[in-house]
């Protein structure tokens, strides 16, 4: 079966545990103002690769992964390749390899079904599941998509048993407000699976991008984070 690739990064350390092969999926329906990746967002721009063949050169590194390193597929979005996703990890699963999922949640319950949620999670050691904003309206401000089927997907993972990592990009002025990281805590701690919150500083790395493609960049001098406001992020979001 063949899917499309944005790119792979060999030794990823910051995408699950362990030393990591990271698969960039291509495609994404949320249009996040602090996108580092927007040349991830078209599907079929990417490179069209057969699951065997992603798998064969995955496994050149597993020497190097240790007890707890594997494959991680991020994007994009890879739950918006359903099929493809499944196979490459029913392929990984048959060499012993570690999987993990790096998603935003935005295809579940639209373009990907429950039923196809829960083959793919049979086949998947952890999930990352990245949100936005926790405020509704503040989400489709930011991703311009809605955020509730994400946190459905969320309750659905924590239901089914599947251990989850929580990602939360902090981006001054829009989500860093206590009353949103309070309220995202009482989310969180209704989950029964979440086993990390990582609080990721936002970060101008991917601005340079986004002028290649000639599209507006909107979050145009906004500033990372300071130390002080990532720290009582985390104290909220991590304890």
């Amino acid at each position: 079966m063949k899917g499309y690739i944005h790119s792979v990064e060999s030794f990823g350390s910051a995408d699950g545990p362990g030393v990591r092969y990271i698969i960039f999926f291509s495609g994404c329906n949320l249009r996040c103002q602090f996108c580092h990746n927007p040349d991830t967002w078209a599907v079929k721009k990417g490179e069209e690769t057969e699951a065997a063949d992603i798998i064969n050169k995955a496994l050149r590194y597993k020497p190097y992964w240790g007890e707890k390193g594997g494959i991680t597929i991020s994007g994009g979005e890879p739950l918006l390749q359903p099929e493809f996703l499944l196979e490459l990890l029913k392929l990984a699963k048959a060499e012993g390899i570690n999987t993990c999922i790096d998603t935003a949640g935005e295809p579940y319950l639209k373009s990907l079904s429950e039923d196809m949620l829960l083959r793919i999670m049979e086949y998947t050691d952890l999930v990352m599941l990245d949100i936005k904003h926790i405020d509704e309206e503040k989400h489709i401000s930011l991703t311009g998509k809605s955020g509730d089927n994400i946190l459905k997907l969320a309750r659905k993972l924590s239901d089914i048993g599947q251990p989850m990592w929580i990602r939360h990009v902090l981006v001054p002025g829009i989500n860093d407000k206590e009353e949103y990281l309070l309220k995202l805590n009482e989310f969180i701690k209704t989950l029964k699976t979440v086993e990390r919150v990582d609080v990721l500083p936002y970060h101008t790395l991917g601005v340079f991008k986004w002028e290649e493609l000639g599209i507006p960049y909107p979050l145009k001098g906004v500033e990372p984070p300071t130390e002080e406001t990532v720290r009582r992020a985390r104290e909220i979001l991590c304890n």
